[in-house]
């Protein structure tokens, strides 16, 4: 131990120390890579079942803001742990067909009274804002209605061209799987999605 503690580095080279690694077999590294890509699998398709879901938009009812054939994530954890708020976008099982999607814009909440005369909204007789809608559309009207408990009044942003509440009514909360979240295509539209 004292010869170490004096030992001159310049003058007396460190002994190398004959070191023994053992390298894994091939086995062991394909099974090592086959484990990691397990579980990056099972990772995904659980955040896939239970977190959030590409969806290809199809149709123009949400134009501007959604153009046909845009990729969007669905955020389907969201619903969990807040309700569903006036203004979002939401995708829904369609009720008359529940092995389709839509995609539409939640206006009116359970409980309030929603009415469109001349292409304005009214809800609890007070004409709603939507600062979302490009242009003006129809001039269609929609009689004064009840939205039931658990259940929404959407509409599309391009109104002349969505089928809505207004068409075939309210959509039941049960039927809603997600908010429209992230808009991952094309890459120049890339982002959050209000």
């Amino acid at each position: 131990m004292e010869r170490d503690l004096f030992r001159n580095p310049t003058v007396d080279p460190p002994q190398e120390e004959e070191m023994s690694v053992d390298r894994p077999s091939l086995g062991q590294e394909v099974r090592a890579w086959a484990r990691d890509i397990f579980f990056t699998a099972l990772i995904a398709i659980l955040v896939v079942i239970f977190v959030v879901q590409p969806v290809k938009v199809e149709g123009t009812s949400m134009e501007p803001r959604l153009e046909p054939q845009d990729r969007i994530f669905v955020n389907k954890f969201v619903y969990y742990f807040s309700g569903v708020a006036r203004a979002d976008i939401v995708v829904f099982w369609y009720p008359k067909d529940k092995t389709k999607s839509f995609i539409k814009r939640v206006i009116g909440l359970p409980g309030e009274t929603v009415e469109v005369r001349s292409g304005v909204v009214y809800l609890n007789g007070e004409k709603l804002a939507e600062p979302y809608l490009a242009g003006e559309f129809d001039n269609d009207s929609y009689p004064l209605q009840i939205v039931p408990a658990e259940h929404y009044f959407v509409l599309g942003d391009h109104r002349n061209s969505s089928n809505d509440s207004r068409d075939w009514g309210f959509v039941p909360e049960q039927n809603i799987f997600g908010e429209a979240v992230f808009r991952y295509w094309p890459l120049s539209k890339l982002g959050l999605i209000r």
